[in-house]
């Protein structure tokens, strides 16, 4: 038994060893704080759950529709499933495979053949019965790290697939929040362009009345008819918007298009005072395309080593037991039809064109691909919070400006027309202020939708969304 007791623990041995070294994950020397950012701060927008982050109950409503239903998200789910039973497949690895059958064989040799002549002398028989019931049992010893490597590959991909549910989710709520913020600046809008157009009516009939006084010309007129016609153009395609808009959720939340009811209005819509994004660093641990990127390079290094170890020996033992006979009346006559047998194999791969070390290097490059590729998952990251931070200073400094520039031209509105009712002003002056007081207010609403739509952009560049 001593060589027998050598040989296991020699596999043993062998079987701790790895051929292969793991590469590294580069050190990106991320600072302390974002570009646009003043203070590092710990805390992070990114572990608060959406619907502490979205409050809006349409808005929620709509976000749970979507992660329940959208068809990106069951894909996401699917790949997930898919790749759980491969890691529970890959899990098996270092056990045994063990077969059973059954098998019953008939053989006539010619009578001139050596195999016909001894069957006539010593069984006196033409032909010879072979029945036989066996188990066999076949196991590969991991000595180089094989199967190590491919459960860690395995174990990867399936942390992968958890991670791009994630992203998908993320992303999914993102744009929901981001339409639901259009669906309400296209409903401010609609409001602003039909207070406007009945503005431009009521103008339009003063410059009617003095026209028929002789006191203005029909140019006033007709170029007060075109600036309500350029009102009243703007309803419809506010209304065009809205559908669309609505029909775009509808689909996000795996509805069929439809209209949506929604109990809030755009300037209702509270913007955070301050939102905190965390430290840059943590960004290699919460968002989940840049731990997708992470798992990546783990998974290529775990297909370097299967490929590097498919290039040494491998060792393998095969054990079969059963019943045999040459008579199926003693196929199962016990003890004499059982039978045993053991085998130990040793393979060494010598000249297969060169395939094996081709894959070996291919692995390699795809190890370094994705390591490349984290890099810049990572830089993308880190410039994504950066543009949102930035957004979000500059769109509020502009909202600053433009509400003061809408109440000065709303201010300038009432007051062209009452000039213009005692005399004081022509009618240019008054359509000039009601254009510019439109585009204003137009203008106004556009800003305080970007500014939500950069919080809902640094709230999903983080990594938040999933939770």
């Amino acid at each position: 038994m001593k060589p027998y007791i050598i040989t296991i623990a020699a596999l043993l041995v062998l079987s701790a060893c790895k051929v292969s070294k793991d590469v590294q994950l580069p050190d990106m020397q991320l600072q302390n704080t974002y570009r646009s950012a003043t203070t590092a701060d710990t805390a992070s927008i990114v572990r608060l759950p959406w619907k502490s982050f979205f409050t809006e109950t349409t808005l929620q409503n709509l976000i749970d529709s979507a992660i329940t239903r959208n068809n990106d998200l069951q894909i996401a789910v699917r790949n997930i499933q898919e790749a759980q039973l491969t890691l529970s497949q890959a899990k098996l690895g270092n056990l045994p495979a063990v077969s059973l059958g059954a098998s019953a064989s008939i053989n006539r040799p010619s009578n001139n053949s050596l195999n016909g002549l001894s069957l006539s002398n010593f069984l006196g028989s033409r032909h010879i019965e072979d029945y036989t019931t066996a188990v066999t049992v076949s196991w590969e010893a991991d000595i180089w790290g094989k199967i190590r490597s491919r459960k860690a590959a395995a174990l990867a991909t399936y942390l992968q697939t958890e991670e791009a549910r994630k992203a998908v989710q993320t992303q999914v709520v993102a744009n929901i929040s981001e339409g639901y913020y259009n669906l309400l600046m296209l409903d401010a809008q609609l409001g602003i362009a039909r207070r406007n157009l009945q503005l431009n009516d009521s103008t339009l009939n003063i410059i009617k009345l003095q026209f028929n006084a002789g006191q203005v010309t029909s140019l006033a007129v007709q170029q007060a008819e075109a600036q309500q016609l350029a009102a009243a153009r703007l309803i419809p395609q506010f209304e065009q918007d809205i559908a669309v808009q609505e029909n775009a959720l509808s689909i996000l939340a795996g509805k069929l298009p439809a209209g949506i009811v929604r109990n809030s209005r755009l300037d209702a819509v509270p913007l955070s005072p301050s939102l905190s994004a965390g430290l840059p660093s943590a960004l290699l641990s919460l968002r989940p395309d840049v731990r997708s990127a992470e798992l990546a390079v783990a998974r290529a290094n775990a297909n370097v080593g299967v490929n590097k170890a498919a290039m040494y020996p491998s060792f393998s033992i095969t054990a079969q037991g059963g019943v045999n006979a040459f008579l199926a009346s003693n196929w199962f006559t016990l003890p004499a039809s059982l039978f045993g047998a053991v085998t130990g194999s040793l393979t060494q791969p010598l000249f297969q064109r060169k395939e094996l070390r081709t894959r070996y290097e291919i692995a390699k490059v795809d190890r370094e691909r994705s390591i490349i590729q984290f890099r810049q998952q990572v830089l993308v990251a880190v410039g994504e919070v950066s543009d949102a931070l930035v957004r979000l200073d500059k769109l509020n400094q502009q909202q600053t400006i433009a509400a003061n520039r809408a109440k000065t031209l709303r201010q300038a509105t009432g007051n062209a027309g009452l000039l213009f009712k005692n005399g004081m002003a022509n009618y240019l002056e008054v359509i000039t202020a009601q254009s510019n007081v439109l585009q204003s207010e137009l203008e106004l609403a556009s800003i305080k939708k970007a500014q939500l739509d950069a919080t809902v952009d640094l709230y999903r560049s983080v990594g938040g969304g999933w939770r």
